[in-house]
């Protein structure tokens, strides 16, 4: 049976502890008293009101609640003999005995014990007397500059001073001024010693004891080791200064040697024990003793535990560590970073409100909560230090790196945190190593894996003249092959601005990849030119593969929608050009036109003229630097609620919409002639690239009232205060593209859009410029930005370009994700109904949401295995789908049965795929079912989901003959090939609103039904 843990505490180290015990497959639920935020209702660990001060109220709550361990955090209820008494009431826990736990809770018995046992330690002396303290200071023989109060001051009743006075001082603020309280009634007074700070921990079952890895913790406030004293700002594991020879010496002549003591003077010491230790040129000299895991040394601590955290603790408590040693990881290292509130580690604001923690779990990094608490659904400061941010990597610099730039996705106003965490073990492994590239921060080795992720990418783009082999020095590309006779090659350069920082700064780089390669290609679309290949250039100060096979993936779709082939790329990685986290692109794309068809015809463009406008798909790429400055002064953040656009997405959703790519879309038309001319609405907006395209004679009269513009627009205009003519000069207000037509061809190149489904309208037309007028006019824009509503509908709107709000859909899946590509292809259609917001696997790291991350979609993975019931499993897939907003699930590979519970609350909402034409061959291995029975058809339904597995009403059926020699896996391929067709039809019927389930359960069509 499953079993129930308490956790005490409600900091940092709790929540890792608390994390780590979940992981364990014994452990139906993780409690934590009084926990914080962070631990309020994350999968098996939740939050619990009991009393931990009173020993028996606590004792009787775990009987009552079959509470099996209790795990004590923190040192204060160690010392005041929390596991004394729950032991003395038969509930089992771990730490040590209130008597051992004076190790820690005097340290005036702790010097004393060490000059007992022989354990290295500085010289000291310990007082009751303040007068006698300062005379010590000032007469001893050795720099006796270190005061310390002797009980327990949650980790700040050490003061290192620079003098005699400032010694003295300490004192008298600790002993007469009472500044820790009833902790300083005796001060310690310790020698001053130089060297390398480590903490050593190890378990211990009373006997043996089992010592983890090295780490160090940082106590100043500020980089450098600058600025006052604090509980911790950041830890690091392994440390490279103590080698496997020295962590022996370590072992032996302290950590066994103590135990042992404590064996000897009749008080055990069984759970944690932790020396803080200064490895000097004498040898090491143990600082301090603490009876329970460091804070946050903790955080470093549990992501390299290998064991499992629970088993390790039942073996401590009864006395078999000996025998089952914990086992680590030999191959990362973990770096902290702690981010506290503003002023502390003195006085400081409560209630400050934290975002981007959704963006940061996403990165592959732990935020470990401390100081947090909820409020009104929001996770707000409740401490000094707020939060801990994890991450483990192979290197300690790609630790570092990947924990700032977690702290830099979470934000809270006044955040303080350190930035160089390791710096010490950095800079000694650069001393006593021999330098490769990658300590100069250039990793080939990465730069290959990026290259074999992006390979196959790119193969997908060849085209007609080019195979898009990368590896080469140089790209070849075939322009008779690809058809031409008489071309011109056209060539255009861009990049994507400072949307680089929003997505950034939000942690979702594939639409950039869009971005990059739409800017490109609709520039050299303005010459008539096909878009032949492109290049990409990304830079950054340290390769993220996963960052840039993102970029990059984005940019091979692109291509793919362009029609051109990814042919080459640069990937340069600089270190001290760019800050962590940051990067930079460029693309190139060539194409070529046939000399008779280039564009702008400048000879045949006349006075009288229309100008179609074609819909952009929000603020492009152009203009984010003042959009960057209005959102500053506005307030607002990435993760906020968007005030524009549909509701339910935030400011970086909406913001981050990729650029619109025309070139499939307006080939077609451009060959047929009737365009004279094409203007890219891209970087100064209306009123400076429609004149690119204009003879000298003639001016553009627009009117913005015939047109939609995007929500966005509206509302940068009301509150940045920008003037029409700001708008028009920086943002394309709603219009990709403007085509220049004869009066005779307008209604024609319409309908040519309308069958693309495409919005786009008569915007204007052409007159005669008079000396010194205004190449562009743009009429009614003020108003209509702040109606903000569509264009009218009539003959200079094509139908249905009225942008519907879609439906938001999640996709659950286990493996591969062959059907949700299928039904992402389906989600990209303008017109459809369908907006895939997230994609679940309960698997890490299957293809499936490596297709996603490509398709600039957010993933969330809730692995199974971590809980103990699959109402705790579907329960959190439900948080998931509530915090996206999800109103359409598809269930596409997804390998798991769904609780009654779950499939009763999203009844109607829920879609499945079936490999067989149900009712028949219901259940597993379908298709081997058809082939036993010998039928000639069968094939896939898409239906609704029920409680019975397979026996919802059915949305959408296909047949599949089954042919003489079929087997299994030729079968399945067919039915396969169907399934991709099949479920992107239901997803559209569902999502518009077509098909929906009745309360009988039978399928209600409220359009005419699918013949």
């Amino acid at each position: 049976m499953a079993d129930t843990v308490l956790v005490v505490g409600g900091g940092g180290r709790e929540h890792a502890l608390a994390w780590k015990l979940a992981q364990s497959p014994r452990i139906q639920q993780v409690l934590v008293a009084p926990g914080n935020a962070g631990t309020a209702g994350c999968g098996k660990i939740r939050n619990s009101e009991v009393s931990v001060s009173n020993h028996a109220i606590l004792a009787q709550f775990c009987k009552d609640h079959n509470v099996g361990l209790v795990v004590v955090g923190p040192e204060v209820p160690l010392a005041a003999g929390m596991v004394d008494d729950l032991t003395a009431a038969g509930v089992p826990c771990f730490g040590p005995s209130a008597k051992a736990a004076q190790l820690e809770a005097s340290k005036s018995f702790s010097k004393a014990f060490m000059e007992r046992h022989g354990i290295p330690t500085a010289r000291y002396g310990s007082f009751t007397d303040a007068q006698q303290a300062c005379s010590y200071i000032r007469t001893a023989d050795f720099p006796a500059l270190v005061v310390k109060a002797s009980g327990l001051a949650a980790g700040k009743g050490v003061i290192v001073a620079r003098d005699q006075d400032e010694a003295c001082r300490a004192v008298m603020d600790i002993m007469k001024d009472r500044a820790f309280g009833a902790a300083g009634d005796t001060v310690v007074v310790e020698e001053l010693l130089e060297g390398e700070e480590v903490s050593c921990l190890c378990f211990t079952d009373g006997s043996s004891v089992s010592a983890m890895p090295p780490a160090q913790d940082h106590k100043r406030l500020q980089d450098g080791d600058l600025g006052p004293n604090t509980g911790g700002m950041g830890a690091y594991c392994p440390t490279p200064q103590v080698s496997q020879e020295m962590l022996q010496r370590i072992r032996e002549a302290v950590l066994q040697k103590t135990v042992d003591g404590m064996r000897a003077e009749g008080t055990p010491y069984v759970g944690v024990l932790y020396a803080g230790l200064m490895l000097t040129k004498q040898g090491l000299k143990v600082l301090e003793f603490n009876c329970r895991f460091g804070d946050p040394e903790c955080q470093v601590l549990l992501p390299l535990l290998q064991s499992d955290l629970y088993e390790v603790i039942l073996n401590t408590v009864a006395g078999k560590l000996a025998s089952s040693a914990p086992v680590w990881r030999q191959d990362a290292s973990a770096v902290t970073v702690v981010m506290a509130s503003a002023g502390y580690p003195g006085s400081y604001e409560k209630g400050v409100e934290i975002t981007g923690l959704s963006q940061v779990q996403d990165s592959d990094v732990q935020v470990f909560h401390a100081g947090t608490a909820l409020k009104d659904g929001a996770v707000v400061s409740s401490g000094g230090r707020v939060l801990t941010v994890t991450a483990v990597r192979p290197s300690l610099e790609a630790a570092l790196e990947a924990a700032n730039r977690g702290v830099a996705a979470v934000g809270f106003p006044g955040a303080v945190y350190r930035r160089d965490i390791g710096h010490r073990a950095i800079a000694h492994l650069n001393q006593h190593r021999g330098l490769t590239y990658k300590d100069s921060g250039v990793d080939i080795a990465a730069g290959n894996q990026l290259v074999d992720i992006i390979k196959p990418l790119a193969k997908a783009t060849s085209r007609a003249g080019c195979n898009a082999e990368l590896g080469g020095f140089a790209g070849l590309f075939d322009l008779k092959a690809a058809g031409f006779v008489d071309p011109i090659l056209v060539s255009g350069t861009d990049g994507v601005g400072t949307k680089l920082k929003i997505a950034q700064a939000c942690g979702r780089h594939g639409g950039l990849g869009q971005d990059l390669v739409a800017m490109c290609v609709n520039d050299v679309l303005a010459q008539g030119a096909e878009p032949l290949f492109f290049l990409d250039y990304f830079a950054c100060g340290r390769l993220d593969v996963a960052v840039a096979a993102a970029v990059v993936g984005g940019v091979a779709k692109a291509c793919e929608m362009a029609g051109c082939a990814l042919l080459g790329g640069e990937t340069a990685e600089m270190p001290g050009v760019y800050a962590p986290g940051e990067y930079d692109l460029a693309g190139f794309c060539v194409g070529a036109v046939e000399r008779r068809a280039l564009l702008p015809r400048l000879g045949d463009i006349a006075e009288g003229d229309l100008l179609v406008g074609l819909a952009s798909s929000g603020v492009h790429s152009n203009g984010f630097s003042l959009v960057r400055r209005v959102l500053e002064r506005a307030g607002l953040g990435y993760g906020a609620p968007a005030p524009f656009g549909r509701s339910g997405r935030t400011v970086g959703e909406v913001l981050l919409t990729p650029t619109k790519i025309y070139s499939r879309l307006l080939l077609p038309i451009l060959r047929g002639g009737a365009v004279k001319a094409y203007a890219h609405i891209t970087g100064g907006g209306l009123l400076e690239n429609i004149p690119r395209v204009l003879p000298p004679g003639l001016a553009a009269d627009l009117d913005a009232s015939r047109w939609s513009i995007p929500p966005v627009f509206s509302w940068l205009h009301e509150e940045g205060g920008l003037s029409e003519e700001e708008m028009a000069r920086t943002f394309n207000c709603g219009l990709g593209a403007v085509l220049v037509v004869a009066p005779a061809d307008a209604q024609g190149v319409l309908q040519q859009l309308q069958a693309q489904e495409e919005a786009a309208w008569i915007v204007g037309s052409l007159a005669h410029k008079h000396q010194g007028a205004e190449p562009v006019v743009v009429r009614n824009l003020r108003p209509s930005l702040l109606n903000g509503g569509p264009a009218p509908r009539g003959e200079s709107a094509v139908e249905g370009n009225a942008s519907p709000k879609k439906t938001r859909v999640a996709v659950l899946i286990s493996g591969t994700g062959t059907n949700l590509q299928a039904l992402m292809e389906q989600a990209k259609r303008p017109a459809g109904a369908a907006e895939i917001v997230v994609v679940i696997s309960n698997r890490p790291g299957v293809q499936g949401l490596k297709r996603a991350s490509l398709a600039g979609i957010q993933t969330r993975v809730v692995d199974h295995k971590l809980y103990g019931s699959r109402a705790e499993f579907d329960g959190t897939i439900d948080r998931v789908l509530e915090e996206f907003g999800v109103e359409l699930v598809c269930l596409a590979g997804f390998m798991r049965i769904l609780t009654g519970t779950f499939v009763r609350k999203w009844n109607g909402k829920l879609l499945n795929i079936h490999p067989s034409l149900l009712p028949s061959f219901k259940g597993v291995n379908a298709q081997k079912q058809a082939l036993q029975a010998g039928v000639r058809v069968t094939g896939c339904t898409v239906h609704f989901v029920a409680e019975e597995v397979d026996a919802g009403a059915i949305v959408v059926q296909e047949a599949v003959p089954v042919l003489g020699g079929d087997t299994e896996d030729s079968l399945s391929d067919r039915i396969r090939e169907a399934e991709h067709r099949a479920f992107p039809a239901a997803l559209e019927l569902v999502a518009s609103g077509a098909v929906r389930l009745k309360e009988d359960g039978r399928v209600a069509w409220t359009s005419s039904s699918p013949t």
